[in-house]
């Protein structure tokens, strides 16, 4: 088994509680992204009035809060949020609305918040925390890279570390040797999960609490990568008995270099919108259970 470290924790210490001096004001704009400390939910404004402020996240929830002193976080930093003076613009680029409240890495647009390639919101200059027992494992090397790829960040700053087992046959004795509890929960990403597969028999194995496993119906993880992405019309079906891989590689005529082809997929892949929803929704299923308490 092996594992990608993230290094030191720079977010030791109450991050969240406001610094002394004058808290700014800031006109609850539509689009700012902004985060309630209380609750974790991060989202872009999407209305306000004399009663609250609205806040829309990136799936599509909505949630009022009241417009209190030093109520919200930008950028980890508190702020006020007031009534925007009726005709003014909202701001430019912002993206839509915002993600997981600490995560992000990426690069974003005009005056908007910057993005990672999750599509969380961005936090500027922060360094890894120390990893936290809780974990991740995925199957193989190439799910662990693509993960790193698009949550790396967010991962970080919630200092889980992503490991990969080269396949899930031995799942149920290495979870055993893991030890879950409360304080330190276990994600699992399963590829091919679905009814009746070799997957599910070993994953139904595994009961816990304290462990997720979850996973997608992809064979294997290159084709949780939209074919468009790639720049092909299909991902191929590759017949019964021939390796997945290398059936692939022949049918599209790629050559028979595995480590080739991969990195020729992961260079089509930019943000979480070059990747199926059926991995995106369990990634961050999986990210959510082993960080909310």
């Amino acid at each position: 088994m092996r594992s990608k470290d993230y290094g030191d924790d720079i977010l030791a210490g109450d991050w969240r509680r406001p610094r002394k001096g004058q808290i700014p004001e800031i006109a609850a704009e539509p689009d700012l992204v902004v985060e309630d400390p209380g609750s974790g939910f991060c989202g872009a404004v999407v209305g306000c009035d004399k009663f609250g402020v609205t806040l829309e996240d990136r799936f599509g929830k909505r949630r009022v809060f009241p417009l209190t002193k030093a109520g919200f976080l930008i950028d980890g930093k508190p702020v006020t949020l007031v009534r925007p003076a009726p005709g003014s613009a909202g701001p430019a680029g912002s993206g839509g609305a915002g993600g997981r409240g600490a995560g992000g890495g990426g690069a974003g647009g005009g005056r908007g918040p910057m993005r990672s390639a999750s599509g969380s919101i961005a936090v500027p200059g922060l360094r890894a925390r120390v990893a936290k027992e809780s974990r991740i494992y995925v199957e193989g090397v190439h799910d662990a890279e693509l993960v790193e790829q698009i949550w790396g960040h967010d991962l970080r700053v919630e200092g889980i570390v992503v490991e990969y087992l080269e396949g899930i046959d031995d799942l149920p004795s290495i979870v055993e040797e893991f030890g879950p509890g409360p304080e330190r929960k276990l994600g699992v990403l399963v590829d091919h999960l679905v009814p009746g597969s070799k997957e599910s028999r070993i994953a139904a194995r595994v009961s816990s609490p304290h462990v997720l496993i979850t996973g997608h119906p992809f064979i294997d993880i290159w084709e949780a990568v939209k074919p468009a992405a790639v720049g092909i019309a299909g991902w191929p079906r590759v017949p019964r008995g021939v390796p997945w891989k290398e059936g692939v590689l022949a049918a599209l005529g790629w050559g028979d270099d595995v480590g080739d082809a991969w990195r020729r997929i992961r260079r089509s892949v930019s943000t979480y919108t070059d990747l199926e929803p059926e991995l995106l929704g369990r990634v961050e299923e999986l990210i959510d259970f082993v960080t909310v308490p």
